[in-house]
């Protein structure tokens, strides 16, 4: 590999991290939400996956069946966080051009 090529790998590697950190930085201020039992729990992470806010709907609370709203809270923020991390992915496959990066060189920060 001669030394110009290896400079142009350089600044293709240099650019592919600022890429990646500007994307980072822009999850911080996306959010995705999702929803269970119809629509009664609504759950919002951000695009790190940290829950942001939870909505449940009163109709849903039942005094006498506080598993069942337990387990809608529990679904929709697990879907929340999935939708986040698979959101994540595809920016930074686009970033990557897919490829497969070796363990701890995927997400910086």
């Amino acid at each position: 590999m001669s030394f110009g090529e290896m400079q142009r790998m350089m600044r293709q590697v240099q650019k592919m991290q600022a890429d990646m950190q500007r994307v980072q930085e822009e999850a911080g201020q996306r959010s995705v939400e999702a929803t269970a039992g119809g629509g009664a729990v609504k759950a919002v992470c951000n695009g790190h996956g940290e829950l942001l806010s939870v909505t449940i709907d009163p109709g849903a609370v039942d005094p006498a069946d506080v598993e069942m709203l337990q387990d809608l809270v529990v679904a929709a923020v697990n879907e929340a966080a999935r939708k986040a991390r698979d959101t994540m992915n595809q920016e930074m496959a686009k970033i990557t051009g897919g490829m497969r990066l070796p363990p701890g060189l995927g997400l910086p920060g």
